[in-house]
């Protein structure tokens, strides 16, 4: 019985389709990876003295939010009057004018979306350089309006993981770097009702807000409410990331080697 005829001499077979949003196994670690970072910034933000330790990822991530409100508020005609970005205290953006109905979904929206693109970079190592730019101005930036000798400290702390991160492994490191900066983002609204339950923040969360401008509704609905378009938007970012991103760790070395090598 004669055997089933192979490809024509010196024809290499066609490799089997894989779908597109069929992970790698180091697309899988990533995915584990995400899971493990929500639960660990969720204790990190609450459990105290622990809260002090993530100060610097703090101000980026709040830093972040309350640019969204300055920028929609601008953009609306408002008057910036005030801006308060505290590890401690929370964020707030004062605003005379404006569209309120614009300006205060901007900050949710904005986290949201910068935190998913941040955890594009932990699919990737070229991506994950280019975006450690942006951590590293965004670490220092907030500075402009913190005091605190120790949050200063630990941000230089923060930056030089960050630079020391390049020279490990190819800079596979900001890889984890980024998706942590990534996750924290992504799911602002979690760690800003935390604050209002847990610690009483001087500052309201954007949810309380939400119930002020709108009584009938409460903030644990806006709560979920945003809570679900996070999660849906952090889904829908780690689709892209596995389309997009397939190579090996081996092919993301030499494709990350032509920009900056180390």
């Amino acid at each position: 019985m004669s055997s089933p005829a192979g490809p024509p001499a010196g024809v290499l077979p066609t490799p089997a389709y894989t779908p597109p949003l069929s992970p790698t196994h180091d697309q899988v670690v990533v995915l584990y990876v995400t899971v493990v970072y929500a639960v660990v910034i969720f204790g990190l933000w609450n459990i105290p003295g622990a809260r002090t330790l993530i100060n610097p990822l703090k101000l980026l991530t709040i830093g972040w939010h309350e640019l969204c409100h300055i920028i929609a508020a601008i953009l609306t005609g408002g008057t910036i009057l005030s801006v308060t970005i505290d590890p401690y205290l929370g964020g707030a953006t004062l605003v005379e004018g404006g569209k309120p109905m614009i300006i205060l979904p901007a900050g949710y929206l904005g986290s949201t979306i910068f935190g998913g693109v941040f955890m594009l970079g932990g699919f990737d190592t070229l991506v994950a350089k280019i975006l450690s730019f942006v951590i590293g101005l965004g670490l220092v930036t907030p500075l402009v309006l913190v005091r605190d000798k120790l949050t200063i400290l630990l941000t230089l702390l923060y930056e030089g993981l960050l630079v020391g991160f390049w020279f490990i492994d190819h800079a596979q490191a900001l890889r984890w770097y980024c998706l942590f900066v990534g996750v924290m983002n992504v799911f602002f609204v979690v760690w800003d009702i935390a604050d209002d339950k847990f610690f009483r923040k001087v500052n309201d969360s954007d949810c309380t807000q939400f119930h002020i401008l709108f009584p009938c509704i409460s903030a644990h609905f806006w709560a979920c409410v945003w809570l679900i378009f996070e999660v849906g938007v952090c889904i829908s970012f780690l689709f892209i990331g596995l389309a997009s991103f397939k190579l090996t760790t081996g092919e993301m070395d030499v494709q990350a080697a032509n920009f900056l090598p180390t």
